[in-house]
């Protein structure tokens, strides 16, 4: 049975504190700023839960009278990779961003970071720039931005271009 996708409750922050410390070495939200941002109507923070434990979570960061969201954070538990969670978990922060009127997400990958990458060029990402040094340990990050489109529009879209 796939992980239900659903919004995160104060009550998850345990969870998602753990998560946190699983899946990066460094550059981790702390557990106040996951306490804020799961109360924030500028944020949207999703998890994937399977059974009653949380999997995966996504954070987008949305700008008052702006259109562009940010993807600032997907993670999964190790223990779960490679079972389709982070695509899934974009595809909903991607359709929620949309959903609050926003026409672009954008966001920064570690350089190193293939795996994500490769999610992100599946799903239609388009690398547009690099930030050097950006990470704590000196990395540097891609950045990659897509257009996001309801269902209709991307059928329009498909029609007109004669696909």
């Amino acid at each position: 049975m796939p992980a239900e996708i659903r919004r995160a409750h104060r009550a998850d922050i345990d969870a998602l504190v753990e998560l946190e410390n699983a899946a990066f070495s460094g550059d981790r939200l702390s557990r106040r700023s996951l306490h804020t941002l799961t109360g924030r109507r500028s944020a949207i923070v999703l998890v994937a839960v399977e059974e009653t434990r949380i999997i995966g979570y996504a954070l987008v960061l949305l700008r008052r009278l702006s259109r562009k969201a940010r993807l600032y954070s997907i993670a999964v538990a190790p223990m779960a990779t490679g079972r389709g969670v982070a695509g899934r978990l974009l595809e909903t922060v991607e359709r929620e961003a949309l959903a609050r009127g926003c026409g672009l997400m954008r966001l920064e990958v570690r350089e190193d970071n293939s795996g994500a990458i490769a999610l992100y060029e599946k799903s239609g990402y388009r690398c547009f720039g690099r930030r050097k040094n950006y990470y704590h340990d000196g990395m540097h990050a891609l950045r990659y931005e897509k257009r996001l489109q309801s269902d209709a529009s991307c059928r329009t879209h498909r029609d007109a271009a004669g696909c």
